[in-house]
């Protein structure tokens, strides 16, 4: 009987389920898998840290929707992926992790290096198994890449035994077919149960999340707004979805404090959630009385919490379900405050919203005269800011001029990947987004030190784009080694470190709510030698003038690039203390 190598069938699974690239590090237990990988289309790319390997397969997984791969070898080497694989599933991202593990012969007993695997990864992933035999991967593999890529998505972990991995199997085995899980069409009695719900609203808003983004539904999320005339909202995660230079845009919602585009939910009495979930941030914060109705239209159920009590569920394809929702509503929140049917099938919708012969507004009052008004007011707060912060020249830079600076320096379509920290606070409140997926956080588990091996990933997603890591210099620290991966694979990225030397984002919260900080403070290394070190090129920012044409010199480079840039965390308090004083969008 003619036979093939177990590791070798393993790559034709992967193979057959498109998988580009493999992140890891390998091990003694797995180098037959890595050696069979030679003679793939598939590239391997070697880390320095199987943290970042996992970091890298969830950045790609979520901006190209199919699982990114990670794999490590037995015992420490897959216990470092668990990091970005918890962030992979409560960030709904889909990635297939797969380690060595010790032999079937001694898996039973006590022995070197041996830890029960499967049961470490399970609380953290969607699927979590050991392949008993050599014969069972192909099932396995494609279970793996349909679990991890169904909605809900998310992470799935493969261990392998030693003896499994390098067994001969017969040649006949071949990769399953794949079958791809189609979304279903919504409920017309949903769908006309929202309707209603709607066409009694007084102030309804919109609020698009993460599952948004992933549905690609922005096109049809665009229509709704314009159709019936309403404000969207997006979560940090789902910045982008709808553009922040649309009229109706308000801003994305999730800040620590009362922020000015929280008054549009304060107003509303109808919240159409549109791919939210609730690990994006606590729904307490924009239904505090949990008196708003609730309809929610995502391609999973919504997850039960007291503060989220849904009136009508709508699950299934979210762009069909807006446009079906959208032609059946018969009622325009107009800028007005009329009620007018909604534009024509056969006209653009922006061409009723850009009209000007418009008939005068009504004398008595409408409720949503004050929504319409309330989100004018916040869409011109954001953007004061925004300009404001682009003349700021103080020395370290104010966080507002170097969020102007890098939306300056940045295409509509290119690529940040905004660090958890402080950092992340500023852009993902400031950052003007204008399309999906271009500026990434982690809002789910809110991990340091993603954005450096992400924006490898990123950049092999989409390497037409630029890509930039907006990193503090705590977060930069716990995965920087991943630049020299970034070199020696030839990845062009440019990395800005917002330099405090200090985890600002506690200090922030500290002094919030103590009235002072301690053991935040450390010592940084010269980011510029420590970026040549690496053969990359470094910048240090020594004055505001300078951020921008720096900026601009990087991201132009064939290259990967460091710019350092002192920031003045002073502006955090000034901020919080300032939205603390609202008692509106003014």
């Amino acid at each position: 009987m003619s036979t093939q190598d177990a590791a070798r069938l393993l790559v034709r699974t992967l193979e057959a389920e498109g998988v580009e690239y493999v992140f890891g590090i390998p091990g003694e237990e797995n180098i037959h898998f890595v050696d069979a990988l030679n003679d793939s289309p598939i590239r391997y790319v070697l880390v320095r840290h199987e943290q970042g390997a996992a970091f890298m397969a969830e950045i790609y997984g979520r901006l190209t929707g199919k699982a990114g791969v990670a794999s490590a070898t037995l015992g420490p080497g897959a216990i470092n992926l668990q990091l970005g694989v918890a962030d992979a599933t409560t960030n709904s991202t889909p990635v297939v992790a797969i380690s060595a593990q010790v032999g079937l012969d001694r898996i039973y007993k006590e022995s070197h290096q041996i830890v029960d695997l499967v049961s470490l990864f399970r609380p953290i992933t969607k699927w979590s198994e050991l392949a008993p035999r050599a014969e069972a991967l192909p099932e396995m593999v494609r279970k793996a890449f349909k679990t991890a890529q169904t909605e809900r998505p998310g992470a799935v972990y493969l261990a392998i035994p030693e003896d499994v991995e390098s067994a001969e199997v017969s040649a006949d085995l071949a990769p399953l077919p794949v079958n791809v899980v189609r979304s279903q069409e919504p409920s017309a009695a949903q769908i006309a149960r929202a309707a209603d719900v709607i066409a009694l609203a007084r102030r309804p808003i919109v609020l698009a999340g993460h599952g948004a983004t992933r549905a690609r539904a922005s096109d049809a999320l665009v229509y709704f707004s314009e159709r019936l005339g309403l404000p969207v909202a997006t979560t940090f995660n789902g910045k982008g979805v709808f553009p922040d230079d649309h009229r109706n845009a308000l801003g994305a919602v999730g800040f620590m404090r009362h922020d000015h585009v929280n008054f549009g939910f304060d107003e509303a009495d109808v919240l159409i959630a549109v791919g939210y979930e609730l690990q994006e941030f606590d729904p307490v914060k924009i239904n505090p009385n949990a008196d708003k109705k609730i309809i929610h239209i995502h391609q999973s159920p919504a997850e039960v919490d007291d503060h989220y009590p849904v009136e009508v569920g709508i699950q299934g394809d979210v762009s069909r379900s807006l446009r079906a929702l959208a032609d059946s509503v018969h009622r325009r929140f107009d800028v007005n405050g009329t009620d007018r049917p909604p534009a024509p099938a056969h006209h653009h919708p922006t061409d009723e919203l850009r009209s000007t012969d418009r008939p005068p507004a009504p004398a008595h009052h409408h409720p949503t005269d004050e929504l319409r008004s309330t989100g004018q007011k916040i869409r011109r707060m954001l953007q004061e800011e925004l300009a404001e912060g682009a003349t700021e020249d103080g020395y370290p830079l104010s966080p507002r001029r170097i969020v102007a600076d890098v939306r300056a320096a940045m295409g509509r379509g290119d690529i940040v990947l905004a660090d958890t920290g402080a950092v992340k606070m500023w852009m993902a409140r400031m950052y003007p987004t204008y399309e999906p997926n271009t500026l990434l956080v982690s809002n789910g588990l809110s991990s340091m030190g993603f954005s450096v091996p992400g924006a490898i990933a990123a950049k092999l997603a989409h390497p037409d784009r630029r890509v930039l890591a907006a990193t503090g210099d705590g977060a930069f620290l716990m995965n920087s080694q991943e630049l020299e991966t970034a070199v020696r694979e030839n990845i062009p990225i440019t990395v800005l470190i917002w330099d405090d030397s200090a985890y600002g984002l506690i200090e922030w919260k500290m002094d919030l709510d103590i009235g002072r900080s301690s053991n935040t403070r450390f010592g940084n290394p010269d980011f510029v030698r420590y970026a040549e070190s690496f053969g990359a090129r470094g910048y240090r920012v020594e004055s505001a003038a300078e951020l921008l044409p720096t900026l601009r010199k990087a991201l132009a480079e064939d290259a990967v690039s460091v710019v350092a840039v002192p920031v003045d965390y002073s502006h955090n308090l000034r901020l919080t203390d300032k939205l603390g004083e609202l008692t509106g969008p003014f």
